[in-house]
């Protein structure tokens, strides 16, 4: 399971921000002191993460605001005739400042959080939700907008130009624009709360996450874990002053591993039971009310903006556009999967019954009796595999791929400031030599990182003055940690996660765009994930993984034997994980379809959810209602199905890459020029057939799944 999370919440609303009421706290003298206020004065402008101090940001997010009040005024006030230069290009560029601070803050928050940054994120929250309410409900602002708009056909702009116009005008509109005065102020407070909601959710979970822990203090307890996991869990009891014990905790990398190999049933239970409660605890950080009152205000907003729901108003930028098409799309898939994971079901209980288990499978069962069903059907045992994947060098595979693929080059930096020591910084090189990017990887868990793996931005992707602005990736993933006679060993998941999210970092490091609004990542969000999972079947290669699979000790290249293995149980599995992801993806576009004005029981909604689908008791949803981040706290609301219509996409453009070799310069060439250059500046569909030549076809998705 993994956690792709692109953005927070509150990345989204940064080109949207305009007056604040708030005095300037700025002091007399503090430009000198705060390193927002000034051109970074570091390799390719990097944040000075060494100088950024947590009170450096309040005063620079107001400033920041401050500023482009003033450019939004410059704006309006303008004589001359409204134009795209002059209003939209204006628009799209201003905040510079309020950017900049809000590119380091909202990674920070993400991955270096702590109780300062937590009261940061509270006090500046409600500000920036006004902050860009002020400016989607600016009349005159949108009244320079609409007069572009209502023009457009006339202005000879360029393809780019005219989806940043689109997109302008639609965000007004989408923001309450065309709402009365009293509509306006009900909008604004919505938002709000909203804001304050997410957050909530947000540390709820991460709380719930670091407060767990299973502290194993008898030896007979560990039996069945392999050897490395029990080190890395003596590591961890050791960091937190429990010498001589072991320490799990529902941190993927922790808990996985133990949920694998644990003979000890009723300690799988527990650990399995911690993680799917987390914010259903009836304690201080309990989300259930966050959840009731999320989803009942996000359909306020939606009706005030005349859409009948939620996923409504989401889905009119998708690619999918109605609930309907969403809804039928997973049908199509799940009708194909739970029959596979009921077989899987049968599978799995003869393991236990030839064992003389005198029970029926259990949700905290799965992972044990799968991998012996792994072991006994192909041979394969993920152990084997770990001592092939150290990180590093998956890492360079996954640097390999893009010099084959793309012809760049990545030479790791150490004199690039850096927001923590674990992370590591790379400059990323064009063929010719040439900067194109810097990237920085931070790949292991700490109490202040949230869960999961994404990528983000420090620095987006544009052009400006007639000059290209490079942008600054971030990889945050949550890899199982060395230990001390161990480097960090991966697993095969692990791998794939690796390459998933520098996929998203390649679709930021190749954009080629000129607007910020367009640039990178900014595509629909059901789009967002064709990069990254199409980087995914890479790592599954022969040719590549003999390119960096080296047993760490010997050197020595994975052997064919395994290879086979990993290709004939590709299978594997399947079922499970369909059903588990995909019984999710309902779960949310339930929640946003709520066509009622209703306070709800969020244990009672999730069940009933999840009985109308005939989800099996033998498997539990992926992600529950309350740690489900993705919706409630990411930028996956109505979204959430958008990794496997993704996987519809890049099945279907991997056949390419299968049909004319998989280093093919002319089809990596025509991917790279018509899907990751481009960004969101031009319709997906259209981008995606002008590389394929069609529509893409559910078939290989289906066939690579094992259910055709």
């Amino acid at each position: 399971m993994k956690i792709k999370l692109l953005l927070t919440s509150m990345l989204a609303i940064i080109l949207f921000i305009s007056c604040n009421s708030k005095q300037d706290t700025t002091k007399k003298g503090d430009e000198n002191m705060n390193p927002f206020f000034t051109e970074y004065d570091t390799p390719y402008k990097v944040p000075p993460f060494d100088k950024i101090k947590k009170e450096h940001y309040l005063p620079a997010f107001i400033e920041g605001m401050k500023q482009q009040k003033e450019e939004i005024a410059a704006i309006i006030n303008n004589k001359e005739k409204a134009n795209f230069e002059n209003t939209i290009a204006a628009f799209d560029y201003s905040g510079e400042l309020l950017t900049k601070v809000s590119d380091v803050f909202f990674n920070i928050t993400s991955s270096m959080s702590d109780d300062d940054i937590v009261e940061i994120s509270k006090e500046v929250s409600p500000l920036l939700s006004q902050h860009a309410d002020d400016i989607s409900m600016n009349k005159k602002l949108f009244k320079r907008i609409k007069d572009v708009y209502d023009t457009k056909d006339e202005l000879n702009l360029s393809t780019e130009q005219n989806m940043v116009l689109d997109k302008v005008y639609k965000q007004f509109v989408r923001g309450g624009a065309n709402l009365s005065a009293d509509d306006q102020k009900t909008f604004s407070k919505l938002n709000k709360e909203l804001s304050m909601l997410s957050l909530n959710f947000g540390e709820n979970v991460l709380a719930e996450t670091n407060n767990f822990k299973l502290i194993i203090d008898s030896k007979e307890d560990l039996s069945g874990l392999p050897p490395s996991v029990i080190d890395a869990a003596a590591e961890e009891a050791s960091n937190e002053g429990e010498d001589g014990k072991w320490l799990f905790t529902v941190q993927k990398p922790s808990m996985i591993p133990f949920l694998q190999y644990s003979d000890k049933r009723e300690l799988r239970e527990k650990i399995f039971k911690a993680y799917i409660n987390k914010g259903d605890n009836d304690n201080d950080y309990d989300n259930k009310e966050n959840v009731s009152k999320i989803a009942k205000l996000r359909y306020e907003r939606a009706k005030l903006l005349g859409y009948n729901n939620h996923a409504e108003y989401i889905l009119d930028e998708n690619m999918a556009k109605t609930p309907a098409k969403v809804y039928d799309f997973l049908n199509n898939i799940w009708i194909k999967a739970l029959p596979v994971a009921k077989d899987e079901v049968v599978e799995l209980q003869k393991i236990i019954d030839a064992e003389g288990g005198d029970f029926k499978l259990a949700a905290w069962d799965w992972w044990y009796y799968a991998e012996k069903l792994r072991k006994e059907k192909y041979d394969l045992d993920e152990e084997q595999l770990r001592p092939y994947f150290e990180l590093q060098n998956v890492r360079k595979g996954a640097f390999d791929v893009a010099g084959k693929l793309y012809g760049f080059k990545f030479v790791e930096r150490f004199d690039i400031p850096k927001y923590n020591d674990d992370a590591q910084v790379f400059e990323v090189l064009n063929e010719d030599g040439s900067h194109r990017a810097i990237l920085y990887m931070d790949f292991f868990p700490r109490a202040s990182k949230r869960a999961g793996a994404w990528m983000s931005t420090f620095r987006k992707q544009m052009k400006k003055d007639g000059k290209n602005v490079s942008p600054i990736i971030t990889i945050v993933t949550n890899f199982s940690k060395p230990t001390a006679d161990k480097p960090s060993l991966l697993t095969f998941e692990e791998v794939s996660t690796l390459f998933h999210e520098f996929g998203h970092g390649l679709h930021g490091m190749l954009s080629d765009c000129t607007y910020p609004r367009v640039s990178g990542t900014s595509v629909a969000r059901d789009f967002v994930e064709l990069p990254s999972q199409f980087m995914e079947n890479f790592c599954a290669e022969p040719t590549v993984l003999k390119m960096f699979a080296k047993h760490y000790e010997t050197g020595e290249t994975i052997p064919d034997e395994l290879i086979a293995k990993i290709k004939n149980s590709s299978h594997f599995n399947q079922g499970f994980a369909a059903v588990e992801y995909l019984s999710a993806a309902y779960l949310d576009m339930d929640y946003h379809t709520l066509s009622e004005d209703i306070d709800l029981d969020v244990n009672k909604f999730e069940k009933e959810s999840l009985d109308e689908i005939g989800l099996i008791k033998e498997i539990v949803v992926r992600y529950r209602s309350t740690y489900f981040s993705h919706i409630f706290k990411g930028g996956y609301s109505a979204g959430y199905y958008s990794y496997v219509w993704a996987e519809l996409l890049d099945a279907d453009a991997f056949e390419a890459f299968k049909e004319n070799g998989i280093f093919d310069h002319k089809t990596a060439l025509a991917f790279r020029k018509n899907i990751l250059e481009k960004g969101g500046s031009e319709d997906p569909m259209v981008l995606y057939k002008r590389f394929r030549g069609a529509e893409p076809s559910i078939h290989p998705l289906l066939k690579r799944k094992g259910f055709e």
